[in-house]
């Protein structure tokens, strides 16, 4: 017999022919790279070392016994192994993860018959080969496999073998297998766990009877969400964490509101009942319950909440508002997160703390495959403009969809799969096992403070009742829900272990339930009599109604010269790109010499201006960086290094941060995220810019929802500018039409400002207008049509005395004409690129036009009804007044603006339209025959009658 040389008792001599060749191909892999190996295969490798150098022979032990006893002893050990590792990435399929009988179907895939294994073969083996992180208990290869099956097939499973780096993967693997995942938790702990229980169940409870057939959604069958919740913001905020904010759509969403935004009772009670709550006091820690003048439905509605230590705040809790489209809060929530872990009151970037705030998303089992803005907002978690070190992912899995069961709302087994592809770690969990949920909530905390990534718990239940309560779940689902029906809640559940383990006796069981019962009593005593409420109408509040005050934006000159020198000066050594750098040079000598300012450098100016000012600016879009028209370049690349450099970030006295982004290919996600970033950070300037303005289609939930809506419904303001580059030039459907008519028709209660402008200076002007309002109660969104081909059209260009006096003008006219007021008997009014199209005629015409007057409406919404009405009343002999736009009739502003000139327009005057035929699409995709009735408008707006 050999002598033994390994703990596995093999040695290279007992390998032979292809196990050989095969063995030293995995030892040269091993060699170069030793993590690129199972770890298995590492430990085996340690043991053997060093194999025979090359071209020597190994010769075969003197034992014929062993020479037949190597081959198959490793063939033994490469099945353990293999066993092992299947254990690991498939033991979820026999799991213990469905609360109720029917659902899933675990599949027992991994006997050691099946590998050709006795009990007898794993015992030889050490455990360490199979299980390194195995407890002393572990003694053999045979418990090492009893215990990995124990460890992945409980009620709490798990899905790790798509994470790719190896640090990540061995820490949740130890986290497992050492068994420190699986707490031993105090009776403190479980009685609070079991009172939670029953506030959440009895809370459900008590609304089903009292408030018989409303809506609620309730949580009943996923109970344990709450107190993950509650395990995941106790572990945050004790590792420093100063803001939790939470997004999730409406199921369960009134119980969460209740216990862990701490919303009271009676405050909830009396939204069911209709009654008047103003004067309902917040419980303890519980601020910001906040309603806009429209209001929302009761489980749509958000709140705030601080945690408190000894009267210092802790930590800010924030439920985000959400209309039922479900998970399109995802991305406004990641933008809260950023905006907190943002340092703004610096120069450069922002500096970022990803520990200071934490994003919780809860997840429906049918939206999260089904729904895109899921994909979008999980693409941009470790993307640098927009990654927050991290979200927790919660599914909360009912394992149904409306009336929609699984099989029939994805192609997936898990409703989870899809976080495969962003390498996110899975947990799938019980709902029914209350301590297995507390461990996903553990692990996800941790595996989130420590690797900055997100984490995803796949919390598997069921759900009690239909869609909502005045739904019937037995007519689509009479098998199920007759298991549901005679199913124990977790409550009761969890009840009858702590008093089979002696944890709690029945009288304290009976004790707790009892108190959580009367405090809901308490609570609807407090609630006025519904006869009380008095029916008004919505009134607008007056800070919102009268618009904006009157506000200086001009800036010396001497600041905007010192910004335009800035904007040319880059460090010793910084290669700019020979010709962008004459570009920008030519740009700033003009402004210098001959004293002009076009569009970019406009904008550059403003951006300047405003960070002197302490105001920090945010922006991203597709192309931001340079701008989709090359027009912007505020980030500056090195020709030979590639090294970047903002000169807005080198602004001397400047106390605030300029971030500026080039985004992902989502609109949806991106405007979602610079919303929300918004809203947290009222203060910082905003924009979003997109590609092509006809691109914002793939984010109109946001506009009808939130950016629209958001105020009226709930009280949530914002400033968030987005730029839409529109303009009819003949480049097709797609690229022509930021969809004007959409911004209008949605715009109402002085919701927010829709512009279409036709000068740098403008520009100039109502961006430092913008940002001088953001703080201020009449803060709105701010919509602007921004050029294309006019960001070089001279026809734009300023002189740089309008940028240093004056201010925004809603209202522009037209040098030239309309000096004799006696003559014009047409006044035609424009708005954007069509504005320039006019001019350019006008100067071109060699008639005599002193019968026409040319309007630019650069504020389309608030309507500029008095400075329009004051300049009609100049021209008594006025008989037409005409809409012109490139936009087809049914599109663009005609439909909103004509009611208004016709209640503006003098006695005797005509109120008609020029502009292109109603049409399905929104322009031509022939250049030619775009330019012919191009032409055709500008005719006709011009030639007299």
């Amino acid at each position: 017999m050999p002598q033994t040389k390994s703990k596995l008792s093999v040695s290279w001599e007992d390998f032979h022919g292809p196990n050989l060749g095969y063995v030293m191909d995995m030892y040269d892999q091993f060699s170069e790279d030793p993590e690129s190996v199972d770890a298995e295969l590492q430990e085996l490798f340690k043991e053997l070392g060093k194999p025979p150098a090359a071209g020597a022979a190994v010769q075969p032990a003197a034992s014929a016994s062993i020479a037949d006893f190597g081959p198959e002893k490793i063939v033994k050990v490469a099945s353990a192994v293999k066993l092992a590792e299947d254990i690991r990435t498939y033991g979820h399929l026999n799991a213990s993860i469905y609360p109720v009988e029917g659902f899933g179907d675990r599949q027992d895939l991994l006997s050691m018959e099946a590998y050709g294994l006795t009990e007898e073969d794993l015992k030889e083996i050490p455990s360490s080969v199979l299980c390194e992180d195995a407890p002393p208990s572990v003694k053999n290869g045979y418990d090492a496999i009893l215990h990995l099956k124990e460890s992945y097939k409980k009620s709490l499973s798990f899905e790790f073998d798509h994470v790719h780096r190896f640090e990540e993967k061995n820490w949740l693997k130890r986290m497992v297998e050492t068994g420190d995942l699986f707490k031993e938790h105090s009776k403190e702990k479980r009685k609070a766990l079991l009172k939670r229980l029953f506030e959440v169940d009895g809370f459900e409870k008590y609304l089903h009877k009292t408030f018989v057939g409303q809506k609620r959604f309730s949580i009943e069958g996923l109970d344990m969400l709450v107190p993950v919740l509650d395990e995941m913001i106790q572990n945050s905020v004790e590792y420093g964490t100063k803001t939790v904010n939470i997004g999730m759509a409406h199921r369960g969403r009134l119980n969460v509101l209740a216990h862990v935004l701490g919303k009271p009772y009676e405050i909830i009670f009396s939204e069911f009942q209709h009654a008047p709550n103003k004067d309902l006091v917040p419980s303890e820690g519980s601020t910001g319950i906040n309603y806009g003048w429209s209001g929302d439905v009761k489980y749509h509605l958000g709140a705030d909440r601080q945690i408190k230590d000894e009267n210092m705040t802790r930590a800010r809790i924030t439920l985000a508002n959400n209309p039922s489209h479900l998970e399109y809060i995802d991305p406004i929530v990641e933008g809260y997160t950023r905006a907190a872990q943002e340092n703004r009151e610096v120069s450069g970037f922002p500096e970022i703390d990803t520990d200071r705030a934490l994003a919780i998303l809860i997840h429906g089992d049918a939206a999260f495959p089904g729904e895109g803005i899921v994909a979008e907002t999980l693409n941009l978690s470790q993307l640098k403009g927009y990654q927050t070190g991290g979200t927790i992912h919660v599914i909360a899995n009912n394992m149904i969809g409306f009336t929609t069961e699984s099989a029939d709302s994805r192609s997936t087994r898990y409703a989870s799969d899809l976080a495969k592809g962003y390498e996110i770690p899975i947990i799938h969990v019980n709902a029914d096992d209350p301590e297995a949920c507390l461990a996903a909530a553990y692990l996800a905390s941790e595996y989130r403070r420590i690797f900055k990534k997100d984490f995803l718990i796949d919390l598997i239940g069921y759900r009690r009742f239909g869609h909502n309560e005045m739904d019937e779940p037995m007519t689509t689902q009479p098998q199920l829900y007759e298991k549901i029906k005679k199913h124990e809640t977790v409550k009761s559940i969890y009840s009858s272990a702590l008093i089979d383990k002696k944890v709690l006796t029945e009288d304290e069981v009976n004790t707790l339930e009892e108190e959580v019962q009367n405090k809901f009593e308490t609570a609807y005593k407090k609630v006025p009599d519904k006869k009380l409420a008095s029916v008004h109408e919505i009134q607008l509040p007056e800070s919102i109604s009268h618009g904006f005050p009157e506000i200086s934006t001009a800036v010396d000159i001497s600041q905007i010269r010192m910004i335009n020198r800035a904007l040319v000066q880059w460090p010793e050594g910084f290669k700019v790109f020979g010709k962008l750098q004459r570009i920008l040079e030519r740009r700033s000598n003009v402004l210098e010499e001959d004293h002009k300012v076009e569009w970019g450098l406009a904008e550059a100016l403003a951006f300047g201006s405003i960070l002197l000012e302490g105001t920090p600016i945010r922006l991203s879009g597709q192309d931001s960086e340079r701008g989709t028209f090359a027009q912007r370049n505020l980030v500056l690349h090195d020709s030979e290094t590639g090294k970047v450099y903002s000169p807005l970030h080198q602004l001397d006295q400047s106390k605030a941060s300029f971030a500026v982004h080039n985004s992902p290919l989502s609109e949806g996600s991106v405007i979602g995220f610079e919303y929300g970033y918004n809203v947290f950070s009222p203060e910082t300037l905003v924009l979003w810019e997109a590609q092509y303005g006809d691109f914002a289609n793939a984010a109109q939930v946001f506009f009808d929802q939130f950016i629209s809506a958001g105020r009226a419904k709930w009280g949530q303001k914002s400033g968030l500018v987005m730029l839409l580059p529109h303009g009819y030039e003949g480049q097709g459907p797609e690229h022509s039409s930021g969809r004007l008519e959409r911004y209008l028709q949605l715009a109402a209660e002085n919701n927010w400002t829709v512009a279409n402008l036709t000068s740098a200076a403008q520009y100039f002007h109502i961006l430092r207008r913008q940002a001088k309002v953001l703080t201020m109660e009449e803060a709105r969104p701010l919509v602007i049509m921004t050029p294309k081909s006019l960001l070089r059209n001279p026809n734009t260009v300023s002189d740089v005395q309008e940028l240093s006096s004056g201010s925004f003008k809603k209202v522009l006219e037209q040098s030239g004409l309309g000096a004799n007021a006696e003559s014009v008997t047409r006044i035609v009014l424009c708005s954007g690129k069509v504005a320039i199209d006019l001019s350019d005629k006008v100067r071109q015409s060699e008639e005599n036009l002193d019968w026409l007057h040319i309007l630019r409406v650069e504020e389309l919404y608030p309507y500029p009804e008095k400075e329009i009405r004051e300049i009609f009343s100049r021209y008594s002999s006025l008989k037409e007044i005409i809409w012109v736009q490139e936009e087809p009739e049914n599109m663009g502003s005609w439909t909103y603006i004509e009611p208004k000139l016709r209640e503006s327009a003098p006695d005797g005057a005509a109120v008609t339209y020029i502009g292109r035929n109603r049409r399905s699409s929104t322009a031509e995709g022939d250049p030619t025959v775009h330019k012919k009735d191009q032409e055709r408008i500008i005719t006709e707006a011009t030639t007299r009658n």
